[in-house]
Parts: structure tokens; C-alpha cells; sequence
């Protein structure tokens, strides 16, 4: 069985590795582009591995239980995303409502776990982990009281901030694992990038949109 986990872990690594230079790839070629969609795609398998990899982590050979938070949020976070532009603005389907509420219930779950039997990581960074993750399956099923004109909108507002969010966790995990030594620095600094790269964004977005509706309206009255 050690060796079996041992397996496990370098697959788990090598995937989640994987996943950071994807997802980074990903984020810098424009979006839309069929280079974004190519390693958007690869991110998305990685983090299935890392995910299943994770899982059998936690509940086979009972390793890192905060692995269970991290990967729920960064998966959940991957499946939004995805979700986000196939549904382009239609109203949620019911895999929309199934998904979050088991990840509403593993992590409820795992807290209630953690609050047993003690932290393995630092509290804030458990409890932020949480409340993101919350927040964000909180929003995904109040989606379905929401405008459709409102969900089009925010069509790529959301998957902007999804699929970075997911990015952010598996490189929170990536580094608290491998540097162990700069807790709990090294658990939050990559998910206050995450934040920083998700404003930039957001306001380069708006800026690109302003723009665009000050140049229609110039165009019609010329």
C-alpha cells in the first residue's frame, strides 16, 4: 500500500504542476482564442486528476485532510467556470443544483471534522478556504432567481474569476505543501495574487466595454 501511495502522490504532483503552467497558460493568451481554449481544456483534466488523486489521498490512505477543502474549492471552482460559459446566461440545469450542494455538504462536513478532531493548517486559512467556497455555491444556486440579461452579462465576469479562483487554490496547495517552512504565507500569498489578477482584469474589462459602447454611439452620430 506505500508504495501504491507513493504512486498516488507523484501522479497527484506531477498533474498538479501540470495544472499551474496550463491554467498560467491559459490566462495569458486572449480570451476566446483557440490557444486559451487548448490550455483551458488541459487545465481542466489536470485538476480531475489532482482531484481524484486528492481524494484517494484523504480517504484511502488518510493524508492531509485539508487536501479535501483545497481541491473541493479548486475543483468546484473549475466546474463553475466551465458551466458558466456552456450556459452562456440560460438558466441553470440540474447538475447546476446537484454539484454545489454535495460540495455545500463535504465541506460542512469537513469543518465539522476539523473542529473535532483539531487543524492541521492554520485556522484562518481553513476558515477563508471554506467561506470562498461557500460563497461561491451560495451565488451559483441563487442563479436561478437572477435576470437571464443579468447571467449573460456576467457570463465572462464569472468564468474570469472562476477559473482564476481555481488557479489560485491548487497554487496555494502547490506551495503550502512544498514550502511548509513559510506558513501561512506560503498557503495565502498565491490566492491574494489570485484576488489582485482578478480586479485587474474586472477593470480592464469594464474599461474595454466603456470603450466600446463611447465608440458605437460616436459612430451613430457621425
Amino acid at each position: 500500500m506505500e508504495i501504491i501511495h507513493h504512486i498516488n502522490i507523484t501522479i497527484h504532483v506531477i498533474a498538479g504542476t501540470l495544472a499551474l503552467i496550463a491554467g498560467i497558460a491559459a490566462a495569458l493568451f486572449y480570451k476566446g482564442s483557440q490557444k486559451h481554449i487548448r490550455f483551458g481544456k488541459y487545465f481542466m483534466w489536470m485538476i480531475v486528476l489532482v482531484i481524484l488523486t486528492g481524494l484517494i489521498g484523504v480517504f484511502v490512505f488518510k493524508r492531509n485532510n485539508f487536501l479535501l477543502v483545497i481541491t473541493l474549492l479548486s475543483g468546484y471552482n473549475c466546474f463553475s467556470g466551465i458551466r458558466t460559459i456552456r450556459l452562456a446566461g440560460k438558466k441553470p440545469r440540474l447538475i447546476d443544483y446537484v454539484i454545489p450542494i454535495i460540495v455545500i455538504l463535504s465541506a460542512l462536513y469537513y469543518l465539522y471534522f476539523i473542529i473535532t478532531l483539531g487543524l492541521y493548517w492554520p485556522a484562518v486559512i481553513i476558515y477563508s478556504t471554506i467561506g470562498a467556497l461557500l460563497l461561491i455555491t451560495i451565488y451559483d444556486l441563487s442563479r436561478a432567481f437572477l435576470p437571464v440579461s443579468l447571467l449573460k452579462k456576467a457570463v465572462t465576469y464569472e468564468h474570469t474569476y472562476k477559473m482564476i479562483s481555481a488557479l489560485a487554490a491548487i497554487s496555494s496547495a502547490f506551495s503550502g505543501t512544498v514550502l511548509p517552512q513559510y506558513k501561512p504565507y506560503s498557503q495565502f500569498l498565491p490566492s491574494v495574487i489570485g484576488i489582485t489578477l482578478i480586479f485587474t482584469i474586472f477593470m480592464r474589462m469594464t474599461i474595454k466595454q466603456h470603450a466600446s459602447k463611447r465608440t458605437a454611439i460616436l459612430r451613430q452620430v457621425d
